[in-house]
């Protein structure tokens, strides 16, 4: 494991990860008691770091879809802002739609990357509290969708590829957002982005939640990393409507077959990206570099393709989606 990795992700770490996160302190402590002493335990802690390998594999193999849930959402998961800082070589941010406002939850700019240059869609949830309540936890305004379409529509003139970044609950709910045109501004999106002439990119990094992630997530290549989630509806959600008790979110998460594995089987995303073993969390650098090999394979790909059979094989793609794979 890497020395990221060889750390305690949070002090709340997830149930299903406290025996890991024991094995960690131990870790940290030999090593402490090692620096501190003329002790040679070096054996030892090579010993509980192929132990802590091992049980991590086990563990993260045996997920549950509500657990997968859980770690898509963890404190420490690498954020669109995170790949902005550590993956990209340049970002100039854009901001506004031009008609209500600035919404936060949506991010766009310009981006340099490896020397390929391509716009940067991508949920914002902000990290300390102030942040997360500007940006409303990532639940972007119609405001935040029609941003995201300029700025689309300003790449395609500049015929430079988009890649978006989704990781939202879902658009947020509110009056003011359903007064403003949130379905319309959300269907305006996903209409237009199937006859954008460039290259597009979609990575649910996080939550895929509904309209929400829908509304920047039509693309050439549709990818997600191994422990999100993508959905029509948060599991939450469906367990209010249909059992009328949060308490029955893992049952509904196992009946919206949202995990990655899932997805993959049915042909609704192109690729899982594999994240480091015991989750992006634990190795927020190994992961996102992970997502930025992909991203330079796949824009590789998309730029031998014409305008005209990137906008077919878009549409023909989403056509044949939900026929299993093999089906």
């Amino acid at each position: 494991m890497t020395e990221a990795s060889a750390k305690p992700a949070a002090t709340d770490g997830l149930a299903f990860e406290r025996p890991l996160l024991e094995l960690e302190q131990k870790i940290q402590e030999l090593r402490k008691l090692a620096s501190g002493t003329h002790l040679e335990l070096a054996g030892e802690i090579q010993g509980l770091e192929d132990r802590l390998r091992r049980q991590a594999a086990e563990v993260y193999a045996q997920l549950s879809a509500w657990e997968r849930v859980n770690v898509a959402r963890h404190a420490a998961r690498p954020l669109t802002q995170d790949y902005i800082e550590q993956m990209l070589d340049d970002f100039v941010e854009l901001q506004g739609d031009r008609v209500f406002g600035e919404d936060r939850a949506i991010v766009t700019g310009l981006a340099t990357m490896a020397g390929v240059r391509f716009l940067l869609v991508g949920h914002r949830k902000g990290k300390t509290l102030k942040d997360k309540l500007a940006c409303n936890f990532g639940c972007a305004h119609p405001e935040g969708y029609r941003k995201a379409l300029q700025k689309m529509r300003l790449a395609a003139k500049m015929k430079l590829p988009i890649v978006t970044f989704i990781n939202t609950p879902g658009a947020y709910p509110g009056i003011g957002a359903e007064e403003r045109g949130q379905a319309a501004a959300i269907a305006t999106n996903i209409l237009e982005m199937f006859n954008l002439p460039v290259p597009i990119l979609c990575i649910v990094i996080g939550e895929g939640g509904s309209g929400g992630a829908l509304g920047i997530g039509v693309g050439d290549r549709v990818g997600m990393l191994e422990n999100s989630y993508y959905s029509v509806i948060t599991p939450e959600g469906c367990a209010a409507i249909l059992w009328k008790s949060g308490d029955k979110a893992p049952d509904a998460a196992e009946a919206l077959k949202l995990t990655s594995k899932d997805l993959l089987r049915l042909g609704l995303v192109d690729k899982v990206i594999e994240e480091p073993l015991g989750g992006a969390h634990r190795d927020p650098k190994g992961a996102i570099e992970r997502v930025k090999a992909q991203i330079l394979e796949w824009l590789h790909d998309l730029g031998k393709l014409t305008p005209d059979q990137l906008v077919e094989q878009r549409f023909e793609k989403f056509r044949r989606m939900g026929v299993p794979v093999g089906g």
